[in-house]
């Protein structure tokens, strides 16, 4: 049994006090495109119920689609022509691209796609099949019976006055297929049906199984009941005093005669200095866009390492690569059982893991340089890949990972991270000094003189230049015509010289990694031809 040591396993422990039979669930409206701000909440929901699970407990992990949730309006992503729509249910409502049964279905396929990625497997619930199949029956009964008792509960819990022809259901009008312009007249439980008006003019019975929808409000606490949900987490907004997790509480026990789940309030995603991610506003990352850019396990870990009140700060550029780096000195840590890694971090990287999915060990930020340096030949890559020392028979998990490269250098990375290898000895070798141009020229010889050299082996090198007793300082001086221990070496105006000579620009990548990557006799020939050249 695992010790409680990890936010996701205190929650476990806690909600095993209650039960040992547990239903784990998470659920998302399908307006716009789901994002990693959303997905804080599905990978939330997913390090709960494999918590419970490491403690032998009897869970299951459940999504609910809210797809018979209204269009709100005309979101900046859509065309003007979905104005009609607004009010109608998500699920009725024609696909953006056409190619989806419905509108729903086109932000929330992707989305699925993407929990597979990241090795969440959910038993999937849509809100307009649990309608339409019944399930809300008994549910709506009991609301409409119970219509003014609610309406007490919201008004005591939120302090808002609700108005003297609400109703807990909303029809969806025959005429105009909105739900958020009718209101009910009345109803028949024996027949199962509600009578509406609606603002287009059409006044009719729709039927209880499919024919609306509860308020939100009373549709969460109704779902907890019909479900049995146990654990959910949800965001700081719902759980606000006179929220609607405050009026759930009430509503479920009250009205359905059963249990709130256990909350988990999280915070939000915030997106660099754009603020909390939201589909409405436009301010957004999309999962399916970030996993063609970053391995799946870093974005689990990115939610995994932080409590879950705390909020989460992500940015796609240089940050980014951080994010990786760490990721991967701890999975390295771990699979090395180094003694200095703490148990927290030890959970972390467990609960991180992505099931079923498969990844290079080559790090992001090298493969950075090698894709560069092969301008993304593939081929090439993988000659670059085994001369520094990886395995290369798992392509597919290598052409993965050249994808994300891609995908973040085109859309993502800072100029800074960006280079190109020039065909010819660039014009910029002019402006180095004699001691750069001699220190190129011994370099040369060394390489030359060497069998292969892995990344380490060149950063030990050019340190060397520094000693007055190395052979390379020795050549270099011997080109200057002067004594060794009268070098005056800063190793920086050494990088400068290599990154010069390659790239014709004075910084680059780590330059153990970064000169690993090219064939030797390139490098010889490169930098001697650069340590003469004359403009």
């Amino acid at each position: 049994m695992t010790d409680i040591i990890h936010w996701a396993d205190i929650i476990a422990e806690n909600t095993l006090k209650k039960s040992s039979k547990h239903l784990v669930a998470t659920g998302i409206t399908p307006s716009g495109h789901i994002h990693i701000g959303n997905m804080r909440e599905v990978v939330t929901a997913d390090a709960a119920y494999r918590a419970l699970l490491d403690k032998d407990a009897d869970a299951e992990l459940i999504y609910i689609a809210d797809t018979y949730d209204p269009l709100r309006k005309v979101y900046p992503f859509l065309p003007e022509s979905y104005a009609e729509h607004v009010g109608k249910p998500l699920s009725e409502i024609p696909c953006p691209c056409g190619k989806c049964t419905n509108y729903a279905e086109h932000f929330l396929q992707p989305f699925l796609e993407a929990l597979g990625s990241l090795g969440i497997f959910p038993k999937v619930y849509r809100a307009a099949d649990m309608y339409k199949s019944g399930l809300y029956i008994e549910a709506i009964k009991t609301a409409l019976q119970k219509r003014d008792a609610i309406a007490n509960i919201l008004e005591e819990v939120s302090g808002k006055t609700v108005v003297e022809d609400w109703s807990p259901f909303n029809p969806i009008c025959n005429a105009c297929g909105k739900l958020t312009s009718t209101k009910v007249t009345g109803f028949d439980l024996e027949a199962e049906t509600v009578d509406y008006e609606c603002t287009c003019g059409d006044k009719g019975t729709v039927s209880m199984q499919g024919g609306g929808k509860l308020t939100w409000r009373v549709d969460w606490p109704a779902r907890w009941q019909i479900l049995g949900v146990t654990i959910e987490p949800f965001g700081k907004d719902h759980a606000s005093k006179g929220g609607s997790f405050d009026t759930g509480k009430r509503i479920v026990t009250e009205i359905f005669n059963a249990q709130a789940p256990s909350p988990i309030v999280y915070e939000w995603i915030m997106l660099g200095k754009k603020g909390a991610m939201s589909s409405s506003t436009g301010v957004v990352v999309s999962i399916s866009d970030m996993l063609k850019v970053v391995p799946p396990e870093v974005l689990r870990y990115l939610i995994i390492r932080t409590k879950p009140e705390k909020h989460i700060k992500f940015d796609p550029g240089q940050p980014l690569l951080t994010l990786v780096d760490e990721y991967e000195r701890l999975r390295t840590s771990f699979r090395e059982k180094d003694p200095k890694l703490g148990e927290f971090d030890r959970r972390v990287y467990e609960l991180s893991r992505a099931s079923g999915v498969f990844h290079s060990e080559i790090p992001f930020k090298q493969m950075v340089t090698i894709y560069q340096v092969a301008r993304g030949d593939f081929e090439q890559i993988l000659k670059i890949v085994k001369r520094s020392g990886f395995e290369t028979e798992d392509e597919k998990a290598i052409k993965q990972l050249v994808e994300n490269v891609s995908n973040w250098l085109e859309h993502y990375a800072p100029d800074f991270a960006k280079f190109s290898v020039k065909e010819k000895v660039p014009v910029q070798v002019a402006t180095l000094s004699e001691l750069q141009k001699a220190f190129l020229e011994a370099f040369a010889t060394q390489i030359e003189a060497s069998e292969d050299l892995s990344g380490e082996d060149y950063h030990v090198l050019i340190y060397s230049a520094k000693d007055p007793n190395s052979e390379l300082a020795g050549k270099i001086a011997a080109k200057l015509e002067v004594a060794p221990e009268t070098l005056k070496i800063s190793p920086k105006e050494l990088f400068q010289a290599l990154y010069i000579a390659i790239l014709g620009q004075s910084s680059g990548p780590k330059a153990g990694w970064f000169l690993s990557s090219f064939e030797q006799p390139f490098l010889v020939e490169r930098f001697r031809e650069a340590s003469f050249y004359e403009p």
